[in-house]
């Protein structure tokens, strides 16, 4: 209980500063790590402790090469790493869980951003916002761009995910990679939000404790 006390703790403290800055220093996965670490060994059953972390580091090298491709930042992936030091696999249910329950979990809780930029597009055109004004597109496109973002008036912590191509504006659906890309800042662009992923992850976890992992017990529920 003491690691997933501290595993809550760092999860909200960082999701925060993530909120904020968008940037979490190294040094607090260091810092969160190494106070994990030294925790194993106030407990009597350290060898069994050990062959669990074992098992739940099977995430390490997973989250850090979706970090390499950009799927999230490096510091969602050193927050899983360390998730797995201080409270690998832990639930207080009775559901099956893995070492990939956390991040799967976050990952159906995605979703809800997605939502809300539909809600964003869906208010925008109800105002009488011509959202696609100068966008020479397929709907397909603008489909997929009214998932992944909205035109933003003054952008904060988002990426641009249009381009100017002959005169035309044109989606650019692809991947942004956080850590190589600069935040938009020109008025009246399309962005898809830099999003907090840390919220997810937390979110993931506290599923984790209450229910388990949420893909498993569909399939298992079939």
């Amino acid at each position: 209980m003491i690691g997933i006390g501290f595993a809550l703790t760092m999860l909200i403290v960082c999701s925060i500063i993530d909120v904020r800055k968008r940037e979490i220093h190294d040094y607090y996965w260091i810092g969160f790590g190494s106070v994990g670490f030294l925790l194993l060994f106030i407990d009597p059953v350290l060898i069994s402790n050990l062959l669990t972390i074992g098992f739940a580091l099977i995430i390490a090298p997973f989250v850090l090469l979706m970090w390499r491709i950009g799927f999230f930042g490096g510091a969602d992936a050193f927050a899983l790493i360390v998730l797995a030091v201080i409270a690998p696999m832990a639930t207080i249910s009775e559901n099956a869980v893995t070492p990939f329950t956390t991040l799967s979990n976050a990952a159906i809780l995605f979703v809800f951003p997605l939502l809300i930029n539909v809600f964003r597009n869906v208010v925008s055109q109800i105002k009488g916002e011509n959202i696609f004004e100068g966008f020479d597109d397929s709907a397909g496109k603008k489909l997929a761009a009214i998932l992944m973002g909205y035109k933003a008036k003054t952008p904060k912590f988002g990426f641009a995910i249009e381009k100017t191509k002959n005169g035309k504006k044109k989606f650019d659906l692809a991947i942004h990679h956080a850590e190589n890309q600069e935040f938009c800042t020109k008025p009246n662009t399309w962005i898809t939000p830099g999003i907090p992923y840390l919220l997810l992850i937390t979110g993931g976890f506290v599923i984790q404790l209450l229910y388990g992992d949420i893909i498993l017990g569909i399939f298992l529920g079939m």
